[in-house]
């Protein structure tokens, strides 16, 4: 399919003649438009599921996961990736963006780099895939030089294979074993996948990070029981988690923190099972997830939790 007939490159005939409208006018036609990108995530749920199922498959194995686009699909693959450490306490190097033009073009526009197939092959090759790695190619075009280059060389690896786009039937289905085209339509400004394109990427990726870290057991009811403490902003948080699940008083929470190292997991642990730090490590060295955790020390521990 030519660039001129993909539907996220044609204009949009609700934001025509845009240049002559007044500024309420134009916020309101692009608010308009960002509306149709939940609906369109909507309509691609299943394809959404089979994804996190393969990354959670690949965790479970000891593998990873990794991002890779070009422009507005890189950075938005950075934004996610990035977060994912601090806000569950994941380990660096289990989720792996990966940007052409490398780090460089996070700041700024390398103009060419999406079009170098190879060098996606290479700048993916440094982290020696394997069978058990997931790569996730985002495109909006579902068709990008650099992001076929990061599947064709992925599939040769062994990994199972995802492409998220913006379009139906995208060129580079053949390359991933499982395609979310979430169809969001012409932009305001016709081609500038920056806007509906690339929120929707960002929504989804969003849903397929959040809900393998809940699934891997990094979230305990709707809080983030593995997030790192590392300014005062957290440490606030994080007795609030502690005095949410365990019912104690704040000052109760803030103590075991301290004990614990900051560790939710082990301060909700010990004030609910009366067990000592070192006991409270062994069992969460053996149940990671809190919830199996207090289940193994005992159903009074777990009453109300």
């Amino acid at each position: 399919m030519n660039l001129s007939n993909l539907p996220t490159e044609m204009p949009n005939l609700k934001s025509k003649d845009l240049d002559t409208k007044d500024t309420i006018e134009i916020l309101k036609i692009i608010n308009e438009e960002d509306a149709v990108v939940t609906l369109a995530i909507r309509e691609v749920l299943e394809e959404i599921n089979e994804v996190v199922q393969i990354c959670l498959d690949a965790l479970k194995s000891g593998g990873r996961v990794f991002y890779v686009g070009a422009g507005t699909s890189g950075r938005v693959a950075f934004i996610d990736a990035v977060e994912l450490v601090p806000t569950y306490s994941l380990a660096s190097g289990i989720f792996i963006p990966i940007i052409a033009g490398g780090s460089n073009a996070l700041a700024q526009s390398v103009e060419g780099v999406e079009d170098d197939e190879e060098g996606a092959m290479k700048d993916l090759s440094v982290y020696n895939p394997q069978n058990n790695d997931v790569v996730i190619g985002i495109a909006a075009s579902g068709r990008t030089p650099y992001v076929a280059g990061a599947l064709r060389y992925a599939r040769k690896c062994g990994c199972k294979t995802a492409l998220i786009c913006n379009v139906k039937n995208p060129s580079l289905a053949p390359l991933a074993d499982v395609v979310v085209s979430a169809e969001t339509g012409p932009e305001v400004v016709a081609g500038s996948t920056r806007m509906k394109a690339g929120s929707a990427q960002k929504m989804i990726l969003n849903m397929i990070s959040t809900t393998v870290m809940v699934k891997m057991g990094k979230v305990f009811d709707n809080l983030m029981v593995d997030v790192m403490v590392l300014n005062e902003k957290l440490k606030e948080r994080a007795r609030n988690i502690v005095a949410q699940i365990t019912k104690v008083k704040k000052e109760v929470a803030s103590e075991y923190l301290v004990k614990s190292n900051y560790n939710v997991k082990l301060a909700i642990l010990m004030i609910m099972s009366g067990k000592s730090l070192q006991e409270c490590q062994m069992i969460m060295q053996k149940y990671p997830n809190l919830r199996e955790a207090l289940r193994s020390v005992g159903e009074d521990a777990f009453q109300g939790s």
